[in-house]
């Protein structure tokens, strides 16, 4: 999907390198306070009900009896043994959540609320205490065109708070995304059957194919971020835009009515697509815009989950 970004309207000049270590000890502070109330208040339940039993594991092979599902029946068991025999699975009590979160530099971008990346982050943080007050693990990937932070799943507020401060606190020269490599990275090194936030703008090319076979094998969920002036431009006369992953600058004149309209059509489409492409890949979708509150999206996709099962 062709890049779309505006990030000439609004840049961060308070950068990862400005930051001292009390700042940052607010910052998460802050995201600790905010987002354990939000769990206990706003998702208490919603978790546990959108993914308890969601992993199942193989426990045996045993021989088939009337009335067992006839779709747990184990070929090739039954084929070499001449009579019927079924796989039975067992529900997992504990899940692993992997958090995959695109650092590529269009994330440092935002014209209202947040920018891009701090809401991720918040995000992120949100699903993470959710899954250890459920006592699942949780585990991290951060990527741009390479695989920039790895931290195992496990559980533990500690370990929830060493996961934002990686989200938070970074200084990266690598600024375009790698989708593919960053899902293949997450193939290899999660081999058990995982849940999986993969949160990015997807300002990327070619990804499907990705998506679809780890989508076979783990629960891929995408959250695409978006910003308000990537989805309609503002009208605010002529203005400096810079696609931040590129550093390709154009001038454009917002006061246009037919240029707005043209941008809000191409963004659209831009999106529609991201959706065929989601859905084609058996991909569940949480779409947050850093203007909006996340929260109802959240909910929204727990419940519809819960009412799929």
């Amino acid at each position: 999907m062709p890049a779309i970004a505006i990030h000439g309207i609004a840049k961060d000049n308070h950068t990862q390198n400005n930051m001292i270590p009390q700042e940052l000890i607010k910052q998460i502070r802050k995201i600790q306070i905010f987002t354990s109330r939000t769990v206990n208040e706003v998702f208490a339940g919603e978790y546990e009900s959108t993914f308890k039993g969601q992993g199942m594991q193989f426990d045996e092979v045993r021989e088939y009896t009337p009335g067992d599902d006839i779709r747990s029946i184990d070929w090739n068991v039954t084929a070499r043994m001449n009579r019927p025999f079924i796989k039975r699975f067992v529900e997992e009590r504990e899940l692993t959540v992997v958090l995959m979160v695109d650092l590529s530099a269009s994330g440092a971008f935002g014209t209202v609320g947040k920018l891009k990346n701090q809401l991720a982050a918040e995000l992120c943080a949100v699903l993470a205490f959710s899954a250890i007050k459920n006592s699942d693990k949780v585990g991290l990937i951060t990527f741009t065109d390479r695989i920039e932070k790895f931290i195992p799943p496990a559980k533990g507020t500690q370990h929830v708070l060493r996961v934002i401060r990686e989200l938070l606190y970074h200084d990266l020269p690598h600024r375009k995304t790698d989708i593919p490599g960053a899902l293949e990275y997450m193939a290899k090194v999660i081999r058990k059957k995982a849940t999986v936030f993969l949160v990015s703008d997807f300002i990327a090319d070619d990804f499907q194919q990705a998506l679809r076979l780890v989508s076979k094998r783990h629960d891929l969920i995408a959250v695409p971020i978006r910003d308000k002036s990537e989805v309609e431009l503002p009208k605010v006369g002529l203005i400096e835009i810079e696609d931040a992953e590129t550093n390709q600058v154009m001038m454009v004149d917002t006061s246009s009515a037919r240029v707005r309209e043209a941008y809000r059509q191409r963004t659209a489409t831009q999106f529609r697509d991201l959706e065929a492409t989601l859905q084609a890949s058996k991909v569940d979708l949480i779409p947050v815009e850093t203007h909006m509150p996340y929260v109802p999206e959240l909910i929204r996709f727990f419940r519809m989950r819960e009412k799929r099962r």
